[in-house]
């Protein structure tokens, strides 16, 4: 017996209420906290724009990932344009939002304060310094939980790409936080670290 189409078919309210706060954890790494709820709205109006015409060829899940993927790349094409449109007007930056979030935990002493903005500043810098082909897939992989599988629908690309991505990936970030980085256990034996100092040679 066939089931009728309203029956086969996601409902909206129900895929929002699961996937909103994955999509906007997940965007929130692609562009950024400022710019993630709108780009998580884009992302909803599109699935829900979508939905007549989703066929079940891949899971909701992996159908949503795309469209959250593909969304973040072309907000982030458009910004970079919008900055070389803008570039001449530009200032001096303005710091003090950075200030802000150091001090927003009271609790923290100024000292742990400091340390883990330079070990988050570290470690984002390298990240964000991957390609963005690398940089995607190791989110997928390695903080959104995706399968191997679900990653290759989600990029369009074959299970060996995928494969071949994420360790050349694993091995630029390791390898870079190795170059960049000294990691260590603080006296709270809490990891901290450490930005190494590019050495000096002096000639004789």
């Amino acid at each position: 017996m066939t089931r009728r189409a309203s029956e086969t078919k996601p409902d909206f309210q129900n895929i929002y209420t699961a996937y909103n706060e994955k999509i906007r954890r997940y965007l929130t790494r692609l562009v950024g906290e400022a710019d993630s709820d709108d780009v998580t709205q884009e992302v909803f109006l599109k699935v829900n724009a979508g939905l007549s015409d989703f066929r079940g060829d891949s899971s909701p899940s992996t159908w949503i990932y795309r469209i959250a993927t593909n969304a973040a790349l072309d907000y982030k094409r458009k910004s970079v344009k919008g900055l070389e449109d803008r570039i001449e007007d530009v200032g001096l930056t303005d710091d003090s939002a950075c200030e802000e979030d150091m001090a927003a935990d009271l609790s923290i002493s100024p000292e742990r304060q400091l340390i883990r903005k330079e070990m988050n500043d570290c470690i984002k810098g390298i990240v964000d310094g991957l390609s963005e082909n690398y940089r995607t897939v190791l989110i997928l992989s390695d903080l959104e939980e995706l399968t191997n599988s679900e990653i290759a629908e989600v990029l369009d690309i074959s299970l060996e790409t995928v494969k071949i991505r994420l360790h050349r990936a694993r091995a630029r970030l390791k390898k870079e936080l190795e170059h960049h980085c000294s990691f260590y256990k603080d006296d709270r034996n809490e990891l901290a670290c450490d930005r190494k100092v590019p050495s000096i040679k002096f000639l004789k």
